[in-house]
């Protein structure tokens, strides 16, 4: 089955607004339940396999792409020879910060070491440092400059 652009995807889904709570209902409840002690791991490897789908060219496309899914503002924080730091905020992650003892940025993490892992054709990983207290999750993305995909 085909899927759909990402283009074709903005289009016909891009005037319409939903609440967050169905989202964070498959999120937080079903996921969890279906996936127990897994969840992490495997929204991580999801998160990568969405990237695969849907390839990215630049971080700013990232950027729009987080914003049109709902996953809150991402925004660079700074960036070194072989790492990217990005915060992630905005109302979804004060919300999910607020209702939940528990939550986790691995989809987004993974999501985003594969758009970079195919930006820069370099083995890359990411790591989430949640900062409750502001309200934000740091992603660190992290490559490693030997290891180039071919």
């Amino acid at each position: 089955m085909k899927l759909p652009t990402l283009e074709e995807q903005y289009k016909s889904l891009g005037d319409i607004s939903i609440s967050a709570f169905g989202a964070e209902l498959l999120r937080q409840i079903v996921l969890p339940e279906l996936l127990g002690k897994e969840t992490a791991n495997i929204l991580y490897w999801a998160g990568k396999s969405l990237a695969r789908r849907y390839p990215l060219e630049t971080v700013s496309d990232i950027i729009t792409f987080f914003e049109k899914a709902g996953w809150g503002t991402l925004s660079i924080v700074e960036e070194h020879k072989d790492e990217l730091h990005v915060e992630l905020s905005g109302d979804i992650i004060v919300a999910r910060f607020t209702l939940h003892e528990h939550c986790t940025f691995q989809l987004e993490a993974g999501f985003l070491a594969q758009q970079i892992e195919q930006q820069k054709r370099l083995v890359t990983e990411a790591f989430e440092q949640q900062k409750r207290r502001e309200n934000k999750a740091l992603i660190i993305i992290k490559w490693d400059r030997k290891q180039k995909i071919e």
